[in-house]
């Protein structure tokens, strides 16, 4: 969907969460030629062992191997909890972290939990490169927040959620709009669901309709003025449908988010191109 200069930005907004984690390595099989194949999580794992050092896949290596017989799920639980924390703080690899929190959060059955799991999910990924690890991804959330649904129906941010995962591929739905209906059944109930139609302004990119995608973001940046990945959403959706000039206007608003030279200076490069 982003062109070269908003999925720069994306990386760069989504770069500045602590901890800082790595992105995610491709599995040889994936890269290039074979993007589409279809990852699963232990593909995912094999290649973020390759960068540990000897000493630490020997100790991931026990945890895995920890589980005896007696109070398996509360094991796992903890299991589960302290391989997340080893992928985010001591390997700082995305993709596993976010695996096995995504796994203790299912066994713990918790709203707040799963939503978390699958909003860090959704967050991510907007700012991946590779498809098929982006669609893994949209996967993983999509089954968090079913979950979370089946705990409470009505949560709102979970139903745009999932159907956020659709527009980025997730299995379940036959297109992006199946997807974008599903974040409809909200706007309409709530018009003031900022989540809803911001979503909708994304989808709407992605779909090509840059209309309907302009009317949705400046819905949410009037709302909130603040909020940076909106501002470039909208300046990529005005450069999409042909409004240079807006576009310009909206790259320029957005440079005050931004602290790093070199990509202001690529901002500048964009604007002046295109006036």
């Amino acid at each position: 969907m982003a062109s070269g200069l908003v999925l720069l930005l994306s990386l760069y907004f989504f770069g500045r969460t602590k901890p800082k984690l790595d992105k995610m390595p491709m599995p040889a099989a994936t890269q290039n030629d074979h993007e589409d194949e279809v990852l699963d999580i232990n593909k995912i794992l094999e290649t973020a062992k390759s960068r540990l050092s000897p000493e630490q896949q020997a100790w991931l290596a026990g945890k895995e191997n920890s589980i005896v017989r007696g109070d398996l799920v509360t094991q796992k639980i903890q299991l589960y909890d302290e391989l997340a924390g080893f992928w985010r703080d001591t390997a700082h690899i995305f993709a596993p972290y976010a695996y096995y929190l995504g796994e203790k959060s299912k066994l713990e059955n918790s709203e707040k939990n799963l939503t978390f799991a699958a909003h860090l999910y959704l967050k991510q990924l907007k700012g991946v490169e590779q498809h098929a690890l982006q669609i893994w991804m949209a996967n993983q959330a999509a089954d968090l927040f079913k979950q979370a649904l089946e705990v409470n129906p009505a949560n709102d941010s979970s139903r745009v959620g999932l159907g956020s995962c659709y527009i980025f591929g997730a299995t379940g739905a036959s297109s992006p709009m199946e997807g974008i209906q599903k974040i409809l059944e909200v706007a309409r109930e709530k018009p003031d669901n900022l989540y809803a139609q911001f979503m909708l302004g994304y989808g709407g990119i992605m779909t090509g309709q840059f209309d309907k995608a302009i009317e949705r973001l400046l819905t949410v940046t009037e709302a909130d003025p603040g909020n940076s990945e909106a501002v470039f959403l909208l300046a990529e959706a005005y450069e999409r449908n042909g409004d240079n000039a807006k576009a310009a206007e909206w790259y320029e608003n957005g440079k005050r988010f931004v602290l790093n030279p070199e990509l202001l200076d690529e901002i500048d490069k964009r604007i002046k191109a295109l006036k």
